[in-house]
């Protein structure tokens, strides 16, 4: 089925139905819902080299994933954003272009990107603190959408973004409310932002109760289960220990508990761990009921939002920014209880 039969089943123009189909905003939602289940139901697969000579745009969204030793792109989790993403690019006819280069080239990428004209957008990923792609990708006029927000950019952008401060603040206060006074928090790398929202977070909370981190208890560095298992063995070898950790992703969380096990110590009665869950698609926190209390944020949804927010821009020709702060919801699971103190005399 080609575009004007579909048209002409729909009693709509091709251009109506080209427009509807490609997110354009002056396309009622009525009529948009229409033309896109039609579409479904007769199997309509848009030609996406006719499209890119109708519209002039390139129908590919670029990803730019920097290469080093030490940098969170390596962790799981950018896997199930990008499936997210391509639901969102596959339904609209976009394909998905990834650069990889080396840390210390992005610069020279984004660049030839923007003259090669091979892509209509760019989704960044991993801000940093003063993160300087923002004013590049502005500067070039390349339409772009942050998955983060960068502390220190006071200029205006577009981005989604999962609220870290808030969902740390709570998520320490959960374990204050236990009973627990000495918290260890496994931190991702804190020039990124998400870590430093979640450090805010995590101090703010003790702050609150009159209590004060202790530098002792706070590890930072790339989220591996690696680096949950060396902080939880560091930390059980103090003089006094921690009786609860906070970590800022379940693979350090399966690190801090294979670290406590092997100490003798059973979750949830006598240590608690709490952590931030990506909710994976393929790295399950329980099958049935959560083993881990968690902070549960879904970085597919993530993925889905910054592809749709970025396609709405490129169709609208709109640059105006535009955000979407989503809220992480808090999930018990057995990994958490009281502290011992407590048990004792309840």
């Amino acid at each position: 089925m080609t575009l004007k039969d579909l048209a002409t089943l729909l009693g709509l123009s091709p251009t109506t139905v080209s427009r509807a189909l490609n997110g354009y905003p002056e396309v009622n939602e009525a009529t948009r819902k229409r033309v896109v289940e039609a579409a479904k139901r007769h199997n309509y697969r848009p030609n996406t080299q006719a499209k890119r000579l109708a519209t002039g745009r390139a129908m590919a969204i670029g990803h730019v994933i920097p290469i080093s030793t030490q940098h969170e792109i390596v962790n799981p989790v950018f896997a199930d954003f990008l499936a997210g993403a391509g639901e969102v690019y596959a339904r609209a006819g976009y394909d998905m272009v990834l650069t990889i280069v080396p840390d210390d080239d992005e610069e020279r990428a984004y660049r030839e990107i923007r003259s090669k004209g091979n892509v209509d957008g760019i989704i960044v990923h991993a801000p940093k603190i003063h993160d300087t792609r923002i004013a590049l990708l502005t500067d070039l006029g390349l339409p772009f959408v942050v998955h983060g927000r960068a502390s220190g950019v006071r200029a205006p952008y577009s981005w989604v973004d999962v609220n870290n401060t808030r969902a740390f603040e709570r998520a320490t206060n959960f374990l204050l409310d236990l009973g627990h006074r000495r918290i260890a928090l496994i931190n991702g790398i804190e020039g990124m932002d998400f870590a430093l929202r979640r450090r805010r977070g995590f101090e703010r909370a003790l702050s609150a109760r009159g209590l004060v981190a202790d530098p002792a208890l706070m590890v930072s560095g790339e989220m591996t289960e690696a680096q949950g298992y060396a902080a939880a063995r560091m930390m059980r070898g103090l003089a006094d220990p921690p009786s609860a950790y906070l970590a800022a992703s379940l693979l350090s969380a399966m690190g801090v508990r294979r670290g406590l096990e092997e100490a003798g110590l059973v979750l949830g009665r006598d240590v608690s761990v709490l952590t931030h869950d990506d909710e994976l698609g393929y790295l399950k926190n329980g099958a049935q009921e959560p083993i881990f209390t968690a902070t549960r944020s879904s970085v597919r949804e993530a993925g889905r939002r910054c592809a749709a927010m970025l396609l709405r821009k490129v169709a609208a020709g709109d640059q105006s920014p535009e955000t979407d702060l989503l809220e992480a919801v808090l999930v018990v699971g057995q990994s958490t209880g009281p502290h011992r103190a407590l048990q004792k005399t309840g």
